[in-house]
């Protein structure tokens, strides 16, 4: 059975003289999954979730949220459907946790109750603490409980685990992994590839505000990655550089003081590599060989890494 879809963009556009932001993005966004969009920075992303959360208003393209065509911005009733989760939140020092999230509850006509949503955040325990005293990890769980204690059927994440520690990132992919249990839809956008292929269903890759390629994680990688790869960490100067460049051609990659080599033939590939760094009397310091990853398939398509 097909799932239905929340959100429809179709030939979305948004230009600012000659810089086109978004340039004829289209996406569906199905109920009960965690849809991302993946680009490296300048690509559009931010432009995109700006526009359907209602903060901008686009030039061209159509717009359809829970069955209803956008024009003019969103209407309230649609508002109090979608959650929104921010890069940065300045919520007031001074105010407790049960308080911000009260103060919030008062925008919603209806909306889950303080207790539940403090339950779902993990932050029961401090509750009556002031903002002040949290964490980033604490800070960045009480913005998520803001964007949800409207009970929304949708909710928009722009990057919500940026600068968190590893152990608070994960806090937060399990938070998300249990909101989607609870039937809320998730329009995530991340600097993390291993964030991505762990809570995505499906993903679009965007670049120079159009949409380069879309699938499931494991569609991307068979799709445009599918090669083994090499990787080892031998200090080389541009001579040896060079060298394997003449060897392998357009296999291998060179990513600091790593060698990167990807081939559908592993075997043979690695005999070669290791039989010319025995005859150069290099010195490997490390080894491994993968599958390819998303990280991989996003290099290849835009030419950057997910941070650049």
């Amino acid at each position: 059975m097909e799932k239905e879809s929340i959100l429809e963009v179709e030939g979305l556009k948004k230009y600012y003289n000659d810089v086109k932001a978004v340039d004829g993005t289209s996406f569906k966004v199905l109920k009960g999954e965690v849809f991302t969009l993946l680009g490296p920075n300048g690509a559009g992303k931010t432009t995109t979730l700006e526009i359907l959360e209602g903060l901008k208003k686009h030039d061209e393209g159509t717009i359809t949220l829970f069955g209803t065509k956008i024009k003019n911005g969103l209407p309230i009733r649609l508002k109090e459907k979608i959650g929104v989760v921010l890069q940065e939140n300045n919520f007031i020092d001074h105010l407790s946790v049960v308080e911000i999230l009260k103060t919030f509850k008062n925008f919603y006509s209806k909306g889950l109750e303080i207790e539940e949503v403090l339950k779902i955040v993990s932050l029961t325990e401090k509750k009556n603490a002031k903002v002040e005293k949290l964490s980033g990890g604490q800070r960045q769980r009480l913005a998520i409980g803001v964007a949800i204690i409207g009970d929304p059927q949708l909710i928009f994440m722009d990057e919500p685990t940026t600068g968190l520690d590893p152990q608070s990132r994960r806090n937060i992919w399990d938070m998300i992994v249990n909101l989607k249990k609870l039937g809320k839809t998730i329009f995530l956008t991340t600097h993390y590839m291993e964030e991505a292929e762990f809570l995505s269903d499906y993903i679009y890759i965007m670049d120079h505000g159009k949409i380069i390629a879309k699938g499931t994680v494991q569609k991307l990688i068979s799709s445009f990655g599918g090669k083994r790869v090499i990787e080892a960490h031998l200090k080389l100067d541009e001579g040896k550089k060079t060298e394997l460049r003449e060897l392998f051609h357009d296999s291998v990659e060179f990513e600091d003081s790593k060698v990167i080599l990807k081939t559908f033939e592993l075997p043979s590939i690695m005999k070669k590599f290791l039989d010319w760094t025995e005859n150069k009397q290099l010195k490997i310091e490390d080894l491994i060989v993968r599958q390819s990853n998303l990280e991989d398939v996003f290099l290849k398509l835009t030419g950057r890494r997910l941070r650049d």
